[in-house]
């Protein structure tokens, strides 16, 4: 049996069996993977509150049939206490971890999406930061990271520096009123996403309801979407709609 020791995020749970939970990882050096913890829902079992959802952690399995492994050890590496202390900040870790969780498991091993993923746990876990916008500067950031960044400071479509009206997830970002098409953007939602993608992020999270957040997040959520090609669950409850043209 091949054997395997890896840190991961857990981004998904399910049951199985009367005592065993299957769970979804996104390891660091091996990518997305299923494996089966082994009585683990029992009330005796060490390993039962490691394998839960935004969990980070250390794993040791060994491979079973498939694609499957089951574990051997599972411990804890940061416990995200601030983040699963808050309901809104478990919502949007969540939104989050489902987006990953889309990602097809046939991809290879990616460190610098599971990077990516724990930075902004990590950043959900800092109380200084409001989690309102984290899940759509992560989406932006996904999308930047596999080349699929949304264009922000001319127009998408003819390189027109403006004004710039409206954005368009299918064509790959902001359009000036010649071309538009999509949904609206205000002003003020386009300085807040500019600042986000400019490297103000961490100025921006520490701002009570900037103006234009709800427009960012709707944005962020239609350019992941696409992105993926299927609509996702929780990402949706909480986003507000966007107005289209």
């Amino acid at each position: 049996m091949k054997e395997l020791a890896d840190e991961a995020i857990v981004l998904r749970v399910y049951k199985s069996g009367e005592a065993d939970r299957l769970a979804v990882l996104w390891t660091k050096d091996h990518g997305k993977l299923r494996v089966l913890a082994k009585g683990v829902r029992k009330t005796s079992s060490r390993m039962g509150g490691s394998l839960e959802p935004m969990s980070h952690v250390k794993i040791d399995a060994v491979k079973s049939r498939g694609d499957l492994f089951i574990t051997r050890n599972v411990q804890h590496l940061t416990r995200f206490t601030t983040l699963r202390a808050d309901y809104d900040r478990i919502a949007a870790g969540l939104a989050v971890v489902e987006v990953v969780d889309a990602i097809p498991s046939e991809d290879t091993a990616d460190e610098g999406i599971f990077s990516l993923l724990l930075r902004v746990l990590q950043s959900l876990d800092i109380p200084d930061y409001l989690p309102g916008l984290i899940p759509a500067s992560f989406f932006f950031k996904l999308l930047a990271y596999d080349g699929s960044e949304p264009v922000v400071e001319v127009c998408v479509s003819c390189e027109s520096p403006g004004p710039l009206v409206a954005f368009n997830a299918q064509v790959g970002g902001m359009l000036c009123s010649n071309c538009r098409s999509g949904v609206s953007v205000s002003p003020q939602a386009q300085a807040l996403l500019r600042r986000i993608l400019g490297g103000q992020l961490a100025s921006v999270l520490r701002e009570v309801s900037p103006e234009g957040a709800g427009e960012v997040a709707a944005l962020a959520h239609q350019a992941i979407e696409v992105h993926f090609g299927r609509r996702l669950k929780v990402t949706k409850a909480s986003v507000p709609l966007a107005s289209p043209l």
